[in-house]
């Protein structure tokens, strides 16, 4: 957290010179009056000036956004930043035409800007706040083919009797997998090998 203690004549004039060293505005910080200014004796001896303590109010999305949105321009994509607020996370929902080069192969270039807007947000937040990126729909989109995928293999582990063993994938779509499957009673699943390269594996259940 960023806080200044500023003095002047006036509470205003205060926090208006701790506003110009902290260079944020007015709506961003909390200000709690420390000493309220006295013109003393007569007016003339013992003038107190006024005292404050400004305190920059971190807003974890409003960070997050900023950060991404200086991205996207130096990526040179012309798109907007849609926040909506849902149970557990915060969506970041990116508007635009041709953003393939946002999501990039199996969404990894999602992943890398999703993992830095939440390092930015919540670098100076003791509550966690998670953000989620997503493009043209991507989120949506590659859960159903993952699903459809644990469907095809599991079918497949049944026939066989034999284990199959899934490419390399994220933490988050292994999650899909395993979250599909979990509530059958003819496969199980299980993960194998180490980050980046860590895959699922889906094994018939014993009987």
């Amino acid at each position: 957290m960023k806080k200044v203690v500023a003095t002047a004549k006036t509470i205003d004039d205060a926090v208006e010179k701790a506003l110009q060293e902290l260079a944020v505005p007015r709506s961003k910080v909390s200000i709690r009056v420390l000493e309220e200014p006295s013109k003393g004796l007569f007016g003339l001896i013992g003038t107190r000036e006024a005292k404050v303590e400004v305190e920059y109010r971190h807003d974890p999305v409003e960070a997050g956004k900023e950060f991404l949105t200086e991205v996207l321009q130096k990526m040179n994509v012309n798109a907007r930043i849609d926040v909506h607020q849902q149970t557990e996370v915060v969506l970041f929902d990116i508007v635009g035409d041709n953003l393939g080069m946002i999501i990039g192969r199996r969404g990894q270039t999602l992943d890398a800007l999703q993992y830095l807007v939440n390092i930015v947000g919540n670098r100076q937040k003791e509550q966690h706040v998670r953000i989620v990126l997503d493009a043209e729909n991507y989120r949506s989109r590659r859960k159903e083919a993952l699903e459809n995928l644990a469907e095809r293999i599991a079918r497949k582990v049944v026939q066989t009797r034999r284990n199959v063993r899934l490419e390399p994938m994220s933490a988050a779509e292994r999650k899909v997998i395993h979250s599909f499957l979990q509530n059958r009673n003819d496969v199980v699943t299980f993960s194998e090998g180490a980050e980046p390269h860590r895959y699922i594996v889906v094994a018939p259940k014993e009987a």
